[in-house]
């Protein structure tokens, strides 16, 4: 089902690429990331061409629970103990100035885009410490955080932390807004991008070339694998969502931060009730929580729904959806240079966790500036050459291990069009994940997200297979 910024926002219409065209900055992806990409340079004087494989914020900008906030989970602590408090203050500096340029841009465009500053809070069932401990790492780093033991939850909490003064909005009206006059091509999906060596690229499409000196990857998932090898380094993860009438509504938004906890957020007279994450493409025979077998192991969306009869008995659901997050090594993102030493003018934003509308706004004012020649030095938390802490080992580990089962299971199976992973059949969405690199398709073999590019193609002998 369409999510609720779907259903309630009308954006133009685009025209696809009809031939071939020469810029200064090719944008890959129309999503928010480059989208406010687009705006920025705009702003800079710099001209820019956006193509999107499908339509203006169909990916995971349509599926989000839209939440503009700093408070990443318990993420301060963490960032201290593997980078230290100079870096942490840089990431969390970051977020913050996103808060901010977001209310700028809609007072100063009068964008009507239901945003609103209100309190995110963490909160746990079970213990207290986790979050004693992230705020006083929080506070250190010059963050408002207040650490509490009840609030407005329908059930006993043990420990809650509230970030003060942060926001919501809707993020297809919030597009709308600023993307009038980009230039964007719609339903033109980027196949190929070739460097020539001496600073160009042309960005091919099936219906045209771009050719220009600069290209930004804001297509959720980079879909080029050599150089920058982003898919030894990420992982996707699935979580679902459903839309509640009738249930309670919150003044702040609230993220469970135990292994079952839940998100709450409103939206209007609507709940928006979320959780039940797991990595893209796993089977949940070991975990009930998110997925459905042929024994009735209950999927994510009925969890869910269980959850809320208990909770709220006289609510109905008014729609339901799923979203896709990139996760990386160390849980920052990548915004910077693709690969310095072997593709000059290209650049990346990948790996915004469960966090894409401050990391969105962040990756814009990084890679414009970058662009336009400036470099911001507190950004190095970000680069996508960063040493990775240890703590990242595993993480390395596990996506290694998985690609490889996948990669050498046999032969008569369904595979993944990116780099030939067996497909597994998700039960409860009807379509066919890649456990790698999380590309998605429907039961026909049509394209639904990538990394991938392409559909499967049928072959007489084999199946559906990759081409």
């Amino acid at each position: 089902m369409n999510s609720i910024w779907t259903d309630t926002a009308v954006l133009q219409k685009r025209n696809s690429l009809k031939g071939d065209l020469d810029a200064e900055v090719v944008i890959i992806g129309a999503g928010l990331a480059g989208i406010l990409t687009g705006y920025m340079l705009k702003k800079k004087g710099i001209d820019a061409v956006i193509l999107e494989g499908n339509r203006i914020g169909s990916g995971q900008t349509g599926r989000t629970t839209a939440k503009i906030t700093s408070q990443h989970g318990a993420v301060c602590g963490k960032l201290i103990q593997i980078y230290g408090r100079e870096k942490a203050k840089h990431y969390v500096g970051f977020q913050e100035w996103a808060i901010g340029e977001y209310e700028r841009i809609v007072k100063e465009h009068e964008i009507s885009c239901d945003f609103m500053r209100c309190n995110g809070n963490l909160y746990s069932t079970t213990e207290e410490e986790t979050l004693k401990r992230e705020a006083e790492a929080a506070n250190g780093l010059g963050i408002q955080a207040v650490y509490r033991k009840e609030c407005e939850l329908p059930f006993p909490v043990k420990s809650v932390l509230t970030y003060e003064n942060q926001a919501r909005f809707h993020p297809l009206k919030f597009i709308k807004g600023i993307s009038e006059e980009l230039r964007i091509f719609e339903e033109t999906r980027v196949r190929k991008v070739l460097y020539d060596g001496q600073g160009k690229s042309r960005v091919m499409s099936d219906s045209g070339i771009v050719t220009a000196r600069k290209v930004v990857f804001a297509c959720h998932f980079p879909f080029v694998n050599v150089p920058g090898y982003y898919f030894a380094r990420m992982h996707q993860s699935r979580s679902y969502v459903l839309a509640l009438k009738g249930a309670q509504s919150f003044e702040g938004y609230y993220l469970g931060i135990d292994g079952d906890g839940y998100s709450f957020r409103s939206a209007g007279d609507i709940l928006l009730f979320g959780g039940c994450g797991h990595r893209t493409g796993e089977s949940g025979e070991t975990d009930s929580s998110f997925a459905a077998d042929k024994k009735g192991v209950m999927t994510g969306y009925e969890r869910l729904s269980d959850k809320a009869q208990e909770l709220w008995p006289d609510a109905k659901e008014a729609s339901r959806w799923s979203a896709q997050d990139c996760m990386t090594l160390d849980g920052i993102p990548y915004i910077g240079e693709f690969s310095p030493h072997r593709r000059k003018g290209w650049y990346v934003m990948t790996g915004f966790g469960k966090w894409g509308m401050t990391q969105s706004m962040v990756s814009a004012r990084i890679i414009s500036c970058m662009i336009e020649g400036m470099r911001i030095p507190e950004a190095d938390v970000f680069s996508p050459q960063r040493n990775i802490h240890m703590s990242g080992v595993k993480e390395f580990s596990v996506n290694q291990k998985t690609a490889v089962k996948n990669l050498a299971s046999p032969k008569h199976t369904k595979r993944c069009t990116h780099m030939g992973c067996k497909l597994a059949w998700n039960p409860q969405e009807g379509t066919w994940d890649c456990p790698c690199h999380g590309s998605r398709f429907d039961r026909e073999g049509r394209l639904l997200d990538g990394p991938a590019i392409r559909d499967e193609v049928k072959d007489d002998a084999n199946g559906l297979l990759t081409i």
